[in-house]
């Protein structure tokens, strides 16, 4: 079969043509496919992997577990003073170990930071190209394979300009991933490194209070040998007459003990008198002052007005005042202890729990004045071979207030 010349032409147009429709095809989806690149998982940020801090992690869990074995020995100066030292060592040994995790986490700062150097100046260089990109395209137009037909002198031109067209296209889908992907890093980087600044920050602060916590132990340590005398016997009957006092209070607290009621009573009101000297459960003249509401206990800090005092609770230290109450006794006033785990509840004198009240003495009067209106009752209880007398007023809100060591 001969194949004319017209029909040759004619063929080689057709094979053109469906050669055409098939690469337009491909260019028009490759056009239209929005190029989404794979999101970079936002990197978590790193564990302490420091052998450092496992190290010291591991001796501090050691030293707890001897504390927990030191406390549960009998009470004594001797097993007092060595949990005292072992949780001076743990908490010398928090201090170290938080001052280890702040280095290690200030490296992975640095790190993050040159991360984020090097992809902010890839982010520009890239935004950069892509913006040439866009402005070139826009000035020259949009290219069409159709128009590439037109214009081309053959066949083979017609297919080496359209092979271009489409490496162009690629090469721009790329740049957009690239860019998006720089984008992507560099928002993630910044993440992790905002995140190790709280950290550092967080981690400072507690390197602060381990800091101040054992300054208070070694003080609390002092304290006990000054105390004591470093005497066995010392520490043995201070520790007797402070339980003995703790379970007497429980008692009153409860409802307990010989208890009688006088009538009402006005604030400021002389309800009773602080004893003199030492006596039943009080190794010397002082107030207990103590609030309950509900039968729960109340810290009294927080009910009487703010006011100078003299504060001689060593080695506690001061605190405020932030109620509206008047005070129970005149000025000039000295605290000798405060409310909740004070010195002496921490080294255990009641028990584990805390200081149920406010122990105070006044250098002017040992008068004792109500501090609201309410009913007045008196009492006593046994404690440490005696009496131990106090004063109660239960006042119309539920609150009941109470003044031991103090003579009707």
């Amino acid at each position: 079969m001969v194949i004319g010349r017209k029909n040759l032409v004619m063929l080689v147009f057709l094979l053109s043509l469906l050669v055409f429709i098939f690469q337009f095809k491909e260019i028009a989806t490759s056009q239209t496919e929005t190029s989404t690149p794979t999101p970079t998982p936002t990197p978590t940020p790193s564990q302490d992997n420091s052998q450092a801090v496992r190290d010291l992690q591991n001796q501090i869990n050691d030293l707890q577990n001897k504390i927990t074995d030191l406390q549960k020995q009998g009470k004594t100066l001797s097993s007092q003073i060595a949990v005292m030292d072992s949780q001076i060592k743990l908490t010398q040994l928090r201090i170290d170990s938080t001052k280890q995790r702040i280095t290690d986490i200030t490296l992975d700062i640095d790190t993050a930071n040159k991360k984020i150097s090097t992809l902010q100046n890839s982010l520009v260089k890239l935004t950069g190209v892509l913006i040439n990109r866009i402005v070139a395209t826009y000035e020259v137009g949009a290219v069409q394979p159709f128009h590439i037909l037109l214009s081309s002198n053959n066949v083979s031109n017609f297919f080496s300009r359209l092979n271009y067209l489409k490496i162009a296209q690629e090469h721009d889908k790329r740049l957009i991933y690239d860019t998006t992907q720089a984008k992507n890093d560099y928002a993630n980087q910044k993440s992790i490194f905002e995140d190790k600044k709280r950290q550092v920050e967080a981690l400072k602060a507690k390197l602060e209070a381990y800091t101040t916590e054992l300054d208070q132990e070694k003080k609390d340590k002092q304290a006990l040998l000054a105390i004591t005398q470093n005497s066995e016997s010392i520490y043995q009957q201070r520790l007797a007459a402070a339980l003995a006092e703790q379970r007497a209070i429980q008692q009153i607290g409860a409802g307990g003990g010989n208890v009688i009621s006088v009538g009402q009573v006005k604030e400021g009101d002389v309800i009773a008198y602080v004893i003199s000297g030492r006596s039943s459960c009080s190794s010397g003249t002082h107030l207990h002052f103590e609030v309950r509401k509900d039968g729960g206990l109340q810290d009294p800090s927080q009910f009487l007005s703010n006011k100078s005092v003299t504060f001689e609770n060593s080695p506690d230290g001061s605190f405020s005042f932030g109620g509206s109450w008047s005070w129970p006794i005149s000025d000039p006033i000295y605290i000798e202890q405060g409310y909740g785990m004070t010195y002496w509840a921490r080294i255990g004198w009641y028990g584990g729990g805390p200081h149920t009240g406010v122990d105070m003495y006044s250098s002017s009067s040992l008068a004792v004045r109500a501090v609201k209106d309410g009913e007045l009752f008196r009492g006593s209880i046994a404690c440490g071979g005696g009496s131990l007398l106090f004063a109660r007023v239960d006042q119309s809100d539920g609150i009941q207030t109470f003044y031991l060591h103090a003579l009707p």
